[in-house]
């Protein structure tokens, strides 16, 4: 196979997209710990978000980031997982853990 015609960005975001996994939240906890897990809305693309951060996109981030698109993960969230035993679309563009709920769940509910 050959790459002709490959851009290099294909070649990055492939590689985002090949990294990508669903992962226990219990393995993602250390992330969360060192306050460095964001929240992907369902509405982006996961591999897309971690492409611009990994660009050091910061006035999209911004943008995402004001419309609630992305956000840090909250205690309250973050335990709901731990007790669900949940397992999220993750990707890890150093230093964050970007987590996104499977299925178009939100991932924010309030308390039952």
């Amino acid at each position: 196979m050959s790459d002709r015609g490959v851009t290099s960005e294909q070649l990055e975001r492939g590689k985002i997209n090949s990294e990508t996994a669903r992962i226990p939240w219990r393995d993602l906890q250390r992330y969360f710990a060192g306050g460095r897990t964001l929240w992907v809305d369902a509405r982006l693309d996961l591999v897309e978000v971690a492409y611009q951060l990994q660009r050091d996109n910061v006035a999209q981030t911004q943008q995402w980031m004001q419309q609630a698109l992305l956000r840090p993960v909250s205690n309250q969230q973050a335990r709901r997982w731990y007790n669900d035993d949940a397992t999220l679309w993750a990707c890890v563009v150093k230093p964050w853990g970007l987590i996104q709920p499977p299925d178009g769940d939100s991932g924010f509910r309030h308390h039952r």
